[in-house]
């Protein structure tokens, strides 16, 4: 299993019921795409991967990674700049009554969005999930464009699932997320999956790949791609990822941690001012870090970031799954084993659920089943 939280979960749990594991991660450092480090010049903790914020509804996972660091309270805002203005995100008032040039109250708000809504009862696609829910100005100007740099393909290919992730409100919260527990690990997220792998029962090892393991096991859990494990026997699975540019400046650059930029004529799709994602820290130096960031289509050997899970994907997932349902001995999790695109806490909640079915087959002489919860259907 791989280093990031989905396999640190399992291997903890599995850890604790007393069973011995080995955690591989190619990787020169434990925590996945969440992974933070220190930048030397400034202090800034820089989140590598991009900007990950923890939130959720889910005590027993708030429980579970608050016993393994400080958690800083945060609150996730997000700011947008199409057509030369700045506005507010996800969707709320202050971005309609902006854009509208109007100052209508939240009923008055929701009444008029329901004006522009065509009547899409079931939303087959992104596109027509956007259109249902604010209309088409609106769908132009903030998701269509982002959402084409963002994925590569037209809205119209992608699934609706995508969108239903985010917030249309109707009041002047900003807040990005609504989950009763929000908070950002005081010394950043790889010092917490560090800890998770603090145990007896777990051995770990940095930059090794899993194919190069010469040893047997009793069971092999994967947070690989699918189909690297079948060495893409049947083809490779669409993905996106990330590049990251580096920009350098003195004091405040954004104002803000993320700014989205939807507008067709700016390549990257957005920049990330690392030093608002942890207020908390001293930051000894009066230069700050942004990142602009640019996705691209992956190739092997990339870090894998987004499943695409296109028509032809669902397919070509679909025979996979069908081929690990006929190996013994492993059992596939986590984004890339799953090729799900999930957020940080439904993750954990994935590996707690696939460590307490693991722990009970493999304490009775069992074998785990290769998947705990099913990656087909809808993403």
């Amino acid at each position: 299993m791989g280093a990031g939280f989905s396999g640190a979960v399992i291997a903890r749990k599995l850890a604790e019921a007393g069973l011995s594991c080995l955690v591989v991660d190619e990787r020169d450092h434990p925590a996945g795409n969440c992974h933070t480090s220190e930048d030397a010049e400034t202090g800034i903790m820089i989140h590598r991967y991009g900007p990950h914020i923890f939130h959720t509804d889910d005590d027993e996972i708030w429980a579970f990674v608050a016993k393994f660091g400080e958690w800083m309270p945060y609150r996730h805002s997000v700011f947008a700049t199409v057509g030369g203005e700045v506005y507010s995100l996800p969707v709320n008032l202050l971005t309609i009554n902006q854009f509208f040039r109007s100052a209508m109250v939240p009923a008055e708000a929701e009444e008029f969005i329901k004006t522009l809504q065509p009547p899409i009862a079931d939303p087959a696609n992104f596109r027509e999930q956007a259109l249902s829910m604010v209309g088409e100005r609106l769908y132009e100007t903030f998701f269509r464009h982002y959402t084409e740099k963002q994925w590569g393909v037209e809205p119209e290919l992608l699934p609706a699932s995508i969108l239903k992730r985010l917030p249309l409100r109707f009041s002047y919260d900003s807040n990005y997320f609504h989950h009763r527990q929000q908070a950002m690990p005081r010394d950043g997220y790889t010092a917490i999956v560090a800890a998770i792998l603090d145990h007896r029962n777990i051995e770990l090892r940095l930059g090794v790949a899993s194919e190069t393991l010469t040893e047997t096991f009793d069971h092999t859990f994967y947070s690989g791609g699918i189909d690297r494990y079948f060495g893409y026997c049947l083809g490779d699975l669409g993905y996106r990822t990330l590049r990251f540019e580096e920009v350098r400046t003195t004091g405040d650059g954004l104002g803000c941690p993320v700014m989205n930029f939807p507008d067709p004529g700016t390549p990257w799709t957005r920049m990330t001012e690392h030093r608002h994602l942890s207020p908390w820290r001293n930051h000894r130096s009066p230069v700050s870090i942004i990142w602009k960031e640019y996705a691209q289509s992956a190739v092997r050997g990339s870090a894998l970031f987004y499943p695409l899970r296109l028509a032809a994907d669902e397919r070509l997932l679909e025979a996979y799954v069908g081929l690990a349902r006929q190996r013994p001995g492993v059992t596939f999790f986590g984004r890339l084993g799953s090729y799900a695109y999930i957020d940080m806490d439904a993750a954990i909640r994935r590996a707690i659920d696939t460590a307490a079915v693991a722990v009970r087959a493999l304490t009775s002489g069992n074998s785990p089943p290769a998947f705990v919860h099913q990656p087909l259907g809808k993403a």
